[in-house]
């Protein structure tokens, strides 16, 4: 999802009370708020197939996946609506956002991609608790993962290969992650595969 600034600051405070009453859901960056825009349906599908397949996975265990309705706090002190992540630990600061992630999942569009693969990766690595965060691109098919226990070096995954969500102990095809997503590299994929 994208954002658009609203030229306001105010303390962390206010933004958590402002937000509770919200209609519009605000990221709260260095202090402004920036409202986040309406997601496309191929972004809804990515996310949901994503959280889906992570509440599924999870069902018996302590983990927790939370959609994007939930914040994550960085270690900066900033907050932002990740499109899916799983807490593994205790995490009660607040039942409106979480500290501790092992994963944080993001899904790209155009006017999301600088944001989410510079700003929010630099935010997100430094989430002490934080194992995997990964970029799913939604207009064509790229999975990129970062590890911690690879230096945040990134991988990327594509159609007919397997995702192995570490943190998480969970591998998903890629085909999987991208059900029902309509781009040009899931119907090409898609007509060759009923072709054969």
């Amino acid at each position: 999802m994208s954002a658009v600034k609203e030229v306001k600051l105010m303390s962390v405070e206010e933004y958590l009370e402002n937000e509770l009453n919200s209609e519009v859901r605000h990221e709260y960056v260095n202090g402004g708020i920036y409202a986040m825009a309406g997601a496309s349906e191929n972004h809804d599908y990515i996310s949901g197939n994503i959280y889906r397949k992570f509440g599924n996975h999870l069902e018996r265990s302590f983990c927790r996946p939370f959609t994007s309705d939930i914040k994550v706090k960085t270690a900066k002190g900033n907050f932002r609506y990740p499109d899916c992540m799983v807490v593994c630990e205790e995490d009660n600061d607040s039942s409106y956002y979480k500290t501790k992630p092992v994963i944080l999942v993001e899904v790209l569009s155009r006017s999301t991609r600088k944001t989410d693969e510079k700003h929010k990766l630099l935010e997100y690595i430094n989430i002490p608790s934080l194992q995997e965060y990964v970029l799913i691109e939604q207009d064509f098919v790229d999975v990129e993962v970062f590890r911690k226990k690879d230096n945040w070096f990134p991988q990327h995954y594509f159609l007919g290969e397997k995702v192995a969500f570490e943190s998480i102990d969970l591998t998903l095809t890629v085909e999987e992650i991208y059900h029902r997503v309509n781009n040009e590299d899931m119907v090409e994929f898609l007509n060759n595969k009923n072709e054969q």
